[in-house]
C-alpha cells in the first residue's frame, strides 16, 4: 500500500524503514517545511508530528477520505473533535498514546491491577515515566493512559505531576538523553509494594506497532485504537 507519512523526525524515519521492509511504497514525507500537499495516491497515513501540526494532518486526511493513524500526543484536547469529523465523514481514524505491541498488553495489565487494587486504600498509587529529551510533552500520553485507567478504577480524582492532595495521583515526568521509554506504576504501602513496568529498548516496537495499525485500518470505517488492532481486552 502507499503510505504518508505525517512527521518525518526519528520516528517517521523508523516507521518508513518497517514499512518498506514490509512492502509498502512510503509516497509522502510531509514535514514542517513542507507546506500545502495532497493526498493523491495515498492509501493511508501515519502521522507522528507534533501537537501544534496533528489536528491540521488528522483533519485533512479525514476531509479527504484517507485512512489515519496518529500517535502523535500532546494535542487530546481536540480528540473529540477528530472523533465528530471521522463520523461525520464515514471515514477512518486510529489514535494511540503507543502503539508497541508491549506496551497495549501493560495497559490490559494495568487496567486489572486497578481494578484489584480498588478497595486497598492504604496502597498508594504513582507512576514513573521516562523518556529522551527530545520529547516535548510531559507527561507522556501513555502515562496519560495509564492514569486515567487507574482514575476509573480507584479513589483518585485526578493525576498531576504536582500532586497537592491525597486524591490526586502523582505522575513524574523525567527527560534523560536516548531513552526511548519506561513506564512504571506501583503500588506502595507501609507493609509492601507493588509494581509494574515496561522498558522500550529502542524505538522500533513503536514503529512496527503503527505500520501494523495502519495495514489494519485501511479497508475499515470508524474510530479505532489499538485494542481493536490486536484485539485485546
Amino acid at each position: 500500500m502507499n503510505i504518508a507519512l505525517l512527521g518525518y523526525g526519528k520516528m517517521g524515519k523508523v516507521i518508513e524503514a518497517i514499512a518498506i521492509e514490509r512492502g509498502h511504497n512510503v509516497v509522502l514525507k510531509v514535514t514542517n517545511e513542507t507546506g500545502a500537499y495532497n493526498l493523491n495516491d495515498v492509501d493511508v497515513a501515519i502521522d507522528f508530528s507534533v501537537p501544534s501540526a496533528a489536528v491540521e494532518n488528522i483533519s485533512n486526511c479525514l476531509n479527504n477520505s484517507i485512512p489515519v493513524v496518529s500517535g502523535t500526543t500532546g494535542w487530546l484536547e481536540h480528540y473529540q473533535d477528530m472523533v465528530k469529523l471521522c463520523h461525520v465523514n464515514n471515514g477512518s481514524f486510529l489514535y494511540a498514546s503507543n502503539f508497541s505491541i508491549g506496551v497495549n498488553i501493560f495497559f490490559e495489565i494495568n487496567k486489572r491491577l486497578s481494578q484489584l487494587m480498588t478497595d486497598h486504600v492504604n496502597y498508594k498509587a504513582s507512576i514513573e515515566e521516562i523518556h529522551h529529551t527530545q520529547k516535548l510533552d510531559a507527561p507522556s500520553g501513555t502515562a496519560i493512559t495509564l492514569a486515567e485507567t487507574i482514575l476509573t478504577n480507584t479513589n483518585y480524582k485526578k493525576w498531576s505531576l504536582e500532586p497537592k492532595h491525597s486524591d490526586e495521583l502523582p505522575i513524574i515526568a523525567k527527560r534523560i538523553e536516548n531513552v526511548p521509554g519506561t513506564h512504571e506504576v506501583s503500588y506502595v504501602s507501609e507493609i509492601d509494594s507493588i509494581s509494574i513496568k515496561h522498558t522500550a529498548h529502542s524505538r522500533q516496537g513503536f514503529g512496527l506497532g503503527a505500520v501494523i495499525a495502519a495495514e489494519w485500518i485501511v479497508d475499515k470505517k470508524g474510530v479505532f485504537s489499538m485494542k481493536d488492532v490486536l484485539n485485546i481486552g
